[in-house]
């Protein structure tokens, strides 16, 4: 019997990672739409849920860290557990870029700036996080390396919109920096989503083939 409950607590943790990473992703599309169109409630409800994946975060830790102290599992079952440790603090992280985003759309009321298109960047970033989430949840080494070659086309795509934004600040006569300053901002975050996306992917590439060729 003893076995058996460690087996579902192993069962029910990859649960508690899989609807934490449904929750986060759905406030991270709620972020994004507050982000381009300056919805104050969408944003508000983003922000304000802020705490609700904190709290999720750390119960599920707690729970890693007790399957740890009191099994002592080895091997693949080690791996596991640390994997999803690891996928946990990146999810809680993709969450507060999320509340930035949200918080920059609220502040700017859909005034950013209009040379870069936002929303297919954001996007790109969040369908990362949902395949990452994907090849975790299966056991998918091959899928997770996949989506992780994803991320040099969306850093090129960034890079090229922060580009962008400042040539149009520098050629204003007058320029409003508040509304640069944000969008430039907003692409750091929505970079950075796409970061944590690979770090998910290289939690599963070793969890799964033991292998650390996508951590850096």
């Amino acid at each position: 019997m003893p076995r058996e409950q460690y087996r579902q607590q192993l069962w029910e943790l990859r649960g508690e990672v899989a609807a934490l990473g449904d929750l986060v992703c759905d406030r991270y599309a709620m972020a994004v739409e507050a982000l381009t169109s300056g919805d104050s409630r969408t944003a508000d409800r983003v922000i304000d849920g802020d705490t609700e994946i904190n709290e999720w975060y750390l119960d599920t830790e707690a729970r890693c860290t007790k399957l740890v102290a009191l099994q002592q599992p080895v091997a693949g079952d080690l791996r596991f557990i640390t994997a999803s440790f690891k996928i946990l603090t990146d999810l809680e992280r993709v969450g507060d870029l999320a509340t930035n985003l949200a918080r920059y759309g609220r502040e700017a009321g859909g005034d950013l700036s209009e040379t870069v298109a936002l929303e297919p960047l954001a996007t790109t970033a969040g369908e990362m996080v949902e395949d990452a989430l994907r090849a975790y949840a299966r056991d998918d080494a091959d899928a997770a390396r996949a989506v992780a070659e994803r991320d040099d086309d969306l850093d090129d795509a960034c890079a090229d919109a922060s580009e962008t934004v400042v040539r149009e600040m520098m050629a204003a006569n007058d320029p409003e920096l508040e509304p640069v300053s944000r969008t430039l901002l907003a692409i750091r975050d929505i970079e950075r989503v796409g970061d944590h996306a690979v770090n998910v992917c290289a939690r599963t590439v070793y969890m799964v083939d033991r292998e650390d060729d996508l951590i850096y």
